[in-house]
């Protein structure tokens, strides 16, 4: 759910921010991690989704990866943070843009730290950035934390893409396998059952329904073109929606052999979310914190009983083999993390290790699905066609 909560900082500055959280507790939780009071909090009215509503007047928010490599060029190039923002300030044409740098900008010059800065804005830069910069502030290394976020998302999107262009190719194919077989149904079958109608034989009483299947698509090719237009319009928003409450991933949880590499590739972003936050200098538990509301329920649930053990004197590996948040490698792997004392690097390893995994298995996926659409489509359309050209093989044996 969404809060609209009023904030009051150390230094007794008022602002307004937006948190995703479960409940009000969790909301005050969460600012307070932040370090600032929540004065006031009520549940958002908007009903739009988060990601839809962050914009501004320009239709576009901050490139929030761009933004990142533009400051750590600039940092170590050897400029200030408030000149290297007024440079990206002075090349940027887009006026939200713009606007976003100039309320930074404004922010350092009133004295405040670049991360209670960027704290102000938090639809436009999550608790996680602005935890790693705030991390960074304390040892002076603000272009290692950029460095390390700008990998972080990398790695992020190379399995996000891979699953987004693996759904693609089967998509073509069942838009085009669907349209050709609408073509022939509307355009082809009643243009033979012109032709049979006249031809004095009895036909096969599947042809015959497909035949009046035919003539009455033909009659109503349009009414049938907008429904269908309206129905993947439909489809659409329905997958959106689930895609962004969450629901789909609650789907393929369910589906045997899909739910358990489903389960891999959230806890890959658990670890590589961990391990990337308790490399920049955060403890475990803050970082437990900050991942909160970057992971789905069912990990949610499991990580607030982890947090809760860690802080009562559990180790790590065994607060995350109880509530399920392991595999064989990656408790082995934390393991050897508690021992040497490196336990941000072996959670990243852990991340990369299921990564590699994750994307072996989406190729071995998509190669066995790929030819399973063809062949189903190709067998749609053979059989359309087979049952058109039946009576015309009945009918040159009669002439014959």
């Amino acid at each position: 759910m969404q809060f609209d909560v009023r904030t009051l900082s150390a230094d007794n500055v008022m602002s307004r921010l937006s948190i995703d959280a479960q409940d009000e507790n969790d909301a005050r939780r969460q600012i307070e991690a932040r370090g600032l009071f929540a004065a006031s909090i009520r549940q958002a009215s908007s009903i739009l989704p988060r990601a839809v509503r962050i914009g501004n007047a320009g239709g576009r928010g901050l490139p929030l990866v761009l933004f990142s490599q533009e400051l750590l060029a600039l940092l170590k190039a050897g400029l200030s943070i408030a000149e290297a923002l007024e440079a990206l300030l002075e090349k940027e044409a887009n006026e939200a843009t713009r606007s976003i740098l100039g309320r930074l900008l404004e922010g350092l010059r009133e004295g405040k730290r670049f991360s209670g800065v960027l704290a102000e804005q938090p639809e436009l830069f999550p608790a996680l950035y602005i935890g790693m910069v705030k991390a960074a502030e304390g040892t002076s290394d603000l272009p290692r934390a950029l460095s390390r976020f700008i990998d972080y998302r990398q790695q992020v999107d190379i399995v996000r893409n891979k699953i987004i262009s693996s759904a693609i190719y089967p998509m073509i194919l069942m838009l085009v396998g669907g349209g050709v077989s609408f073509f022939l149904i509307a355009y082809v079958v009643p243009r033979f059952a012109d032709v049979y109608q006249g031809s004095g034989h009895s036909l096969p009483w599947l042809t015959q329904m497909l035949l009046k299947w035919g003539q009455f698509a033909s009659n109503h090719a349009s009414s049938l073109l907008a429904a269908m237009l309206i129905a993947l319009a439909a489809l659409f928003l329905t997958l959106r929606y689930l895609l962004l409450s969450g629901g789909m991933a609650r789907f393929f949880a369910r589906l045997p052999g899909v739910g358990e590499r489903v389960l891999i590739y959230e806890l890959s972003r658990l670890y590589l979310t961990l391990g990337m936050l308790n490399e920049g200098g955060i403890p475990i538990v803050a970082a437990m914190r900050m991942a909160d509301g970057m992971v789905s329920d069912r990990i949610k649930e499991g990580l607030k009983s982890t947090i809760l053990m860690v802080e009562a004197g559990t180790p790590l590996s065994k607060a995350f083999e109880t509530n399920k948040l392991t595999t064989p490698i990656s408790l082995r792997l934390l393991r050897v993390g508690e021992r040497t004392g490196e336990m941000g690097d072996m959670l990243s390893q852990s991340a990369a290790f299921y990564d590699g995994e994750t994307n072996r298995w989406i190729d071995r996926f998509t190669r066995i699905l790929e030819p399973v659409l063809m062949a189903a489509i190709g067998g749609v359309v053979g059989i359309i066609v087979v049952m058109l050209y039946m009576p015309i093989f009945d009918l040159a044996g009669s002439i014959s």
